[in-house]
């Protein structure tokens, strides 16, 4: 067994595509409508779908909204550096609602961003390895 996708509804799908394309840097990997469900399925991540993990945006048509409920969390995307990550998505237009810093009682650096529906993406700094001479 593997996780293949998370989906999220979404408002505006050409306004979500660009975050995650533009802002996140993610490609978009398929698209598909159906018109006959009136809806619109796009496929977006950082790799091939075989072989990890991606994001379903469906796009019900007409509806533009959702309530996010508070059982969702976040979706959380590994980063080299979350300060600079914060930057970049500022500069690209992207919603930062928490900055990068050492999450509280610990020390694995973090920040949170926001997509144009209001879903959480948490940014989780790489661990560096320590070498011990």
């Amino acid at each position: 067994m593997r996780l293949l996708h998370t989906m999220l509804r979404v408002g505006n799908l050409e306004k979500s595509l660009a975050f995650y394309t533009d802002v996140l840097g993610m490609k978009l990997l398929r698209r598909a409508d159906y018109p006959d469900g009136k809806f619109t399925l796009a496929f977006v991540g950082y790799t091939d779908e075989q072989l990890g993990a991606v994001i379903e945006l469906t796009y019900n048509w007409g509806v533009e909204s959702y309530a996010l409920g508070n059982a969702f969390g976040h979706l959380a995307i590994e980063v080299e550096d979350a300060y600079q990550a914060c930057e970049t998505i500022r500069q690209r237009g992207g919603k930062v609602v928490c900055e990068a810093g050492p999450m509280q009682h610990g020390t694995t650096v973090l920040a949170f961003v926001e997509d144009p529906d209001g879903y959480k993406i948490e940014l989780i700094q790489k661990k560096t390895a320590f070498l011990i001479d």
